[in-house]
């Protein structure tokens, strides 16, 4: 049975959000390819800049992910670069999640055909011919897919700590092992809590989570104070990784529907391979439905030689997620694609390292695409987002005192919380 969700409260925070500046639905298909007979709903997207006659349109990564709301802050900073940005709100999230009655969207609604098909309807309402598309994580696959099945509409393309294919999770697993569990910094350390019972299963997103932040001093210190069994900050890390990455936030980051794509279609959930640090255990555990994996809907490595277009692909020398291996196949696929290495950076140059991200579009931009590489060191030395070194400034600190004095910090945080 469908979920009425649109209440009162969430559709005044829809209404709020409709009426912003540059913000438009598009009518399109519940249940694509049914014809026109099918029930329609509103996609919406936003265009912020001055116009051009090929903006970027920006993907972000998930899958469940909002744009409008979420990534306000970056489209006004993009503007000030003078970057003219389309953002589109995916299907089943945010603004783009309801039917015209209220409901949610069905489950056969959500695929990333009917996705890359709303990229396209959003250019057509737009009036803009030929884009271009930078998509990140998961909205790289999209921005392949527009390459796959609308090749006519790009312009130029980044793709931006990149998936391939389902088989990519082989590609994880090695990195994450050679460097966590094989290494000779980190694994020790793995290896033994993993033995002493300390590291759980789902601890391993957790440690990619911090080493592609904070980097392996970063990490490492974590696990010193694991070794001495301090383990509060660790988990107070855990808690706050599971509300960002886990809990569902209207308008924000909204996972709960659209989780089927990334199971079902990009295999999220790939089935253990029975090694340790398997990122694909925690995976299932996330999942509130069915993991199993049925079918890509694109074999990228047949169709990437086909992209005629000039193609950034950007890749974080400490991403764990989506490693620098499978990027380099994909720069070895697309003719004449620039590779573009950042070698402290992690997972999503646009979520983490924004201000290379914006370097990154106007080089694109200024048909620049091909001096990226030359410019990697420069790039890398640009600072993180500022909540990332908030958040890495913290974790380094409390860890340092935790260090010197151990249980003084939680004892201070329980009587604060209490207070």
């Amino acid at each position: 049975m469908r979920v009425m969700t649109m209440n009162g409260r969430r559709r005044r925070a829809h209404d709020k959000l409709a009426a912003l500046p540059g913000v438009r639905p598009v009518r399109r298909p519940v249940r694509p390819g049914v014809g026109d007979a099918d029930e329609k709903f509103d996609v919406y997207y936003v265009r912020t800049g001055r116009k051009s006659a090929h903006p970027l349109v920006i993907i972000p990564g998930g899958p469940g992910a909002a744009s409008i709301a979420l990534y306000r802050a970056f489209r006004r900073r993009a503007a000030v670069a003078g970057l003219d940005v389309i953002m589109v709100e995916h299907r089943g999230v945010g603004l783009s999640r309801h039917d015209d009655s209220g409901a949610d969207l069905p489950p056969e609604a959500l695929t990333v055909d009917a996705a890359v098909d709303d990229i396209a309807a959003v250019l057509d309402d737009a009036q803009v011919e030929r884009a271009s598309v930078y998509g990140t994580s998961y909205g790289s696959y999209l921005a392949a897919g527009v390459g796959v099945r609308h090749p006519g509409r790009v312009q130029s393309m980044v793709l931006d700590s990149p998936l391939l294919s389902a088989d990519d999770i082989d590609a994880v697993r090695a990195q994450t092992r050679r460097v966590l569990w094989d290494g000779a910094d980190l694994a020790p350390r793995m290896r033994r809590l993993a033995a002493d019972g300390v590291l759980r299963s789902e601890d391993v997103l957790l440690a990619i989570g911090l080493y592609e932040l904070a980097g392996p001093e970063g990490l490492g210190r974590q696990l010193d104070l694991l070794l001495a069994r301090r383990d509060w900050l660790w988990r107070v890390a855990e808690s706050v990784t599971k509300l960002v990455t886990e809990r569902k936030t209207a308008y924000r980051h909204e996972p709960d529907l659209v989780e089927r794509i990334a199971y079902r279609e990009l295999n999220y959930g790939a089935v253990p391979d029975g090694g340790p640090l398997d990122p694909s255990v925690a995976l299932r555990q996330m999942a509130t439905g069915d993991v199993d994996f049925v079918a890509e809907p694109y074999d990228l490595t047949s169709e990437m030689p086909g992209f005629a277009w000039p193609t950034v692909v950007v890749s974080g020398g400490r991403d764990l997620t989506t490693p620098p291996e499978v990027a380099r196949r994909i720069a070895d696929l697309i003719p004449d694609a620039a590779l573009l290495e950042l070698p402290t950076a992690g997972h999503s140059i646009l979520d983490t390292r924004e201000h290379a991200a914006l370097r990154i579009c106007e080089a694109v931009q200024a048909g620049q695409s091909h001096d990226l590489p030359s410019r990697s060191t420069e790039l890398d030395a640009l600072p993180a987002n500022l909540t990332v070194r908030l958040l890495v400034r913290a974790i380094t600190v409390a860890a340092r005192a935790e260090s010197a004095v151990p249980g003084a910090i939680p004892r201070v945080v329980r009587q604060l919380a209490t207070s």
